[in-house]
């Protein structure tokens, strides 16, 4: 009988976490699917919920186009695709919020997403996830230098 020894795991770079953020992409997408959302929105959505209705339209706007990286007129066209769905009502004046249809859509996808998030790392040692969380914040930290500086 042949053995096959099985690759070793790729160390700590960029392979280790292109092939993370490919992995939860996928998971989210599949948390996504027959919501009509796609993963842009499911962002504003989530910015829109946990911003507590603080946000005016331009604020979101922005705190939209920087987690996505994308410009401002992509994220307001967003927003706007939201608040035709009936997700999210964001005036011209006062803060933006989701609708009770979009705060029970966030709240179920949410909810299913928690439960996922448990699996992944529910069980692993506190100082471990300390210690993940400052490498990859300071990694974010020095990519959002270099885009700032493009």
């Amino acid at each position: 009988m042949t053995v096959t020894a099985r690759p070793a795991a790729p160390l700590f770079g960029t392979q280790v976490i292109g092939q993370t953020e490919k992995a939860l992409n996928a998971i989210l997408e599949r948390q996504l699917a027959g919501t009509g959302l796609t993963e842009p929105q499911w962002v504003a959505l989530t910015l829109t919920v946990v911003g507590g209705g603080e946000l005016d339209r331009p604020q979101l706007t922005g705190r939209v186009a920087g987690v996505l990286k994308i410009g401002e007129a992509r994220a307001a066209e967003i927003l706007g695709e939201l608040a035709a769905a009936g997700l999210l009502h964001v005036p011209d004046e006062g803060a933006a919020t989701a609708t009770g249809d979009g705060q029970a859509l966030w709240s179920r996808v949410r909810a299913t997403i928690g439960e996922i998030t448990q699996q992944l790392w529910g069980d692993l040692p506190q100082d471990e996830l300390a210690t993940a969380g400052r490498v990859l914040n300071t990694v974010l930290t020095r990519a959002n230098t270099l885009l700032s500086a493009a």
